[in-house]
């Protein structure tokens, strides 16, 4: 039979989508997108009052992203005692869904520690995108009620959409810088070359040598060779001083 509530999740999980895919494409900067992954998963999950990414950094776990402060508290603690569901999720694969009550046995210092928290139920599950963004998407529920079979599935999807989609978007930006700087060299080269010829032209020497008394005015005044390049070209038009 299907569940009455999974249209309303899939509906809530589409529109969660929508504004991912909106904030993937903007400019605003990765922390921002994470930012909007937590937001977004509270919206998504009914049973969720709160939400975390944990990711690690040279083998340590850290909160990346939070909705609130007391989410960060309960993934130090588990952090410290180097156990609990966020780490069992993202060391193994798993999708974690508990509740307190039931949680005291598999993870007892987590489960005291959320209770102290008013955090009754709880759902991680693996979040992997590449080699330096690893760990797990977490949510917490005021209410013991473990979090519904069906959401162990649609986190799922909702952590493999958030994963592609901060692949892409990290494939984009290296794009884009690569571009950059591509487009940098390119004008740095051509500004460099002009002030060759010119140095060529004037001094009546060959390439080489105009290049190394680009080199040499470089040094001497701790300069970037594009920008003594760059000053020289102007000074060809009466304003800036010439490298001798």
């Amino acid at each position: 039979m299907l569940d009455p509530d999974l249209p309303r999740a899939f509906d809530e999980l589409a529109g969660a989508a929508r504004s991912l895919t909106d904030s993937f494409e903007s400019d605003e900067g990765e922390q921002n997108v994470l930012d909007t992954i937590v937001a977004e998963a509270v919206r998504a999950f009914p049973d969720a009052d709160m939400a975390s990414i944990t990711a690690f950094h040279h083998g340590e776990p850290e909160t990346v992203a939070h909705s609130d402060p007391r989410a960060v508290e309960i993934d130090r603690g588990q952090y410290r005692a180097g156990t609990g569901p966020c780490l069992h999720a993202a060391e193994t694969g798993d999708v974690v869904r508990i509740a307190m009550p039931a949680a005291g046995g598999r993870f007892p210092e987590f489960s005291r520690h959320a209770a102290t928290l008013g955090v009754g139920s709880y759902l991680a599950a693996p979040l992997r995108v590449d080699d330096t963004l690893s760990g797990a998407l977490n949510l917490f529920g005021f209410g013991d009620h473990g979090f519904a079979a069906a959401e162990s599935h649609l986190i799922t999807v909702y952590t493999t959409l958030v994963a592609f989609g901060l692949r892409s978007a990290r494939r984009y930006r290296r794009a884009a810088e690569q571009s950059e700087h591509l487009t940098t060299a390119m004008r740095s080269r051509a500004v460099i070359e002009q002030a060759k010829g010119m140095l060529m032209a004037i001094h009546r020497i060959d390439a080489d040598a105009a290049m190394q008394r680009l080199v040499a005015e470089s040094q001497q005044t701790n300069t970037k060779l594009r920008d003594v390049a760059g000053r020289f070209v102007l000074d060809v038009s009466g304003r800036v001083r010439t490298p001798e």
